[in-house]
């Protein structure tokens, strides 16, 4: 796993501090990822739990996470909840997520239909008008091209046919026509909403923030002015919260952007790739961020020609030694976008990184979870499969488990100064019960090291 420690607070304990989690994208796999790693962390905390912070922000399936934990759904009842094991919660099914955009694949072909044959009628009705007016409309240009002839002036005169004979309505584009995404995510909506019933929360911002003494905040992508919006009980309060979860995770393409209250929305991601800032701005002195879309470091043999690349293996050693494949190009369009996707999300990350330690008015620390770069593994996830949860499930509960373990006395002596108290003894207890959480530990890396990378003034 990828640590990057913010470190500005200084080496004093805080009074009173205020602890956000923000959690950012990562569709299905990504999503599984997290909440696997968030009970690996939840197993290390003692006292204060990951469902027990004060602000709690999410973009796309982070969303989701956020809303859940700010309920008081806990790491290992979402893993509950995907395996079909929750006595509290209804399963997560993947009907869920894959709700077929069918009224717009009805709908939007039979419109351009009805407009093509409607069309082809009115064309030979608009030629049939502009016959008689044509040897007038045409004689300035042929008088011109008989008179020095030229491709100019032919190319001339043949517009002025095509202008006068057109007809007057454009001709039905099929690209109009092509359904604005292949699903639909308004069933993932009636799961939130519904969850939040079964765990006795209100589907209303203000409401919430009441009964939960929690912040929750929310973002999405107006996708008619490209803004942010953040959806919470002191912003954007109108819109459910449920409705805000399908704002936030309508995923361009796959999904149709999510028409609330006549306004287009997209997924958060878009405009944001983790809203650190709004953590900041709402008072935050601690701020967790888990990221789990990271490019793969593809290790090349530049004198030979070939890429190297880690292959599945746990053992980062024999990740070295292996070759596995040449380009990332190679393996083909899904690779190149999916690699093109994360670069594009990491690179917006890294940027927001750097701005906040310059930030001379943020005076906390941010502990920010990434995947390892060389994470072979978890790179080959397809991030939309829904099969692949308890895989991603167990990777993101080992990878988090280790890195802790690695960084355990620097990154205790940081969280200890909010209150936040790690055991590792406790957390070794609860690893070794994986069959009740659905998670295996025949998937634990050995021995793999975590990246660790300290950023800002180092407390004193």
């Amino acid at each position: 796993m990828g640590l990057t420690l913010i470190e500005k607070g200084g080496a004093r304990p805080k009074r009173n501090p205020r602890i956000a989690l923000v959690l950012a994208g990562g569709a299905v796999s990504g999503g599984a990822f997290k909440i696997g790693g968030l009970k690996a962390l939840d197993d290390f905390l003692v006292g204060r739990k990951i469902t027990e912070l004060d602000c709690y922000v999410g973009l796309s399936a982070g969303a989701i996470l956020a809303t859940s934990l700010a309920s008081g759904i806990t790491p290992a009842e979402m893993i509950r909840v995907l395996e079909g094991r929750s006595a509290r919660i209804d399963q997560l099914r993947p009907i869920d997520f894959y709700n077929p955009n069918l009224s717009e694949f009805i709908s939007r072909p039979a419109q351009f239909g009805y407009e093509l044959a409607t069309y082809l009628p009115s064309l030979a009705t608009d030629f049939a008008r502009a016959l008689p007016g044509l040897p007038q409309a045409m004689a300035p240009a042929l008088r011109r091209l008989l008179a020095a002839p030229s491709y100019t002036r032919f190319e001339a005169a043949v517009m002025d046919l095509l202008a006068h004979v057109s007809p007057k309505r454009g001709v039905p584009a099929p690209t109009n026509h092509i359904p604005s995404g292949f699903f639909d995510n308004q069933s993932l909506a009636r799961w939130v909403a519904h969850a939040l019933e079964r765990s006795g929360m209100p589907d209303d911002f203000r409401d919430f923030a009441r009964a939960s003494r929690r912040q929750l905040y929310i973002t999405a992508c107006d996708l008619d002015t490209a803004e942010r919006v953040v959806f919470g009980a002191d912003e954007n309060w109108e819109v459910p919260i449920s409705q805000a979860v399908a704002a936030s995770s309508a995923l361009p393409i796959f999904y149709k952007p999510a028409r609330i209250r006549g306004v287009d929305y997209v997924d958060g991601g878009v405009r944001h790739t983790a809203s650190i800032d709004i953590a900041i701005e709402k008072g935050a002195d601690l701020i967790i961020c888990y990221n789990p879309f990271r490019p793969f470091l593809n290790r090349r043999d530049v004198s030979a020609g070939v890429a190297r690349r880690p292959t599945l293996a746990t053992d980062p050693e024999t990740e070295r030694r292996s070759l596995s494949g040449n380009y990332l190009s190679d393996r083909g369009l899904k690779t190149v976008v999916n690699q093109t996707f994360r670069t594009l999300l990491h690179s917006r990350l890294e940027l927001g990184v750097q701005r906040y330690v310059s930030d001379s008015s943020f005076r906390g620390d941010i502990v920010l979870l990434e995947p390892r770069e060389t994470d072979a593994r978890f790179f080959d996830l397809n991030p939309l499969a829904f099969w692949k949860r308890s895989e991603a499930l167990a990777h993101g509960f080992a990878s988090v488990q280790s890195t802790i373990l690695q960084n355990f006395d620097r990154l205790s002596a940081l969280l200890s100064r909010y209150g936040l108290q790690l055991d590792a003894q406790r957390a070794g207890h609860g690893s070794r019960r994986p069959r009740r959480i659905g998670i295996s530990l025949a998937s634990r890396p050995r021995r793999a090291r975590s990246q660790l990378r300290i950023v800002g003034a180092k407390p004193r």
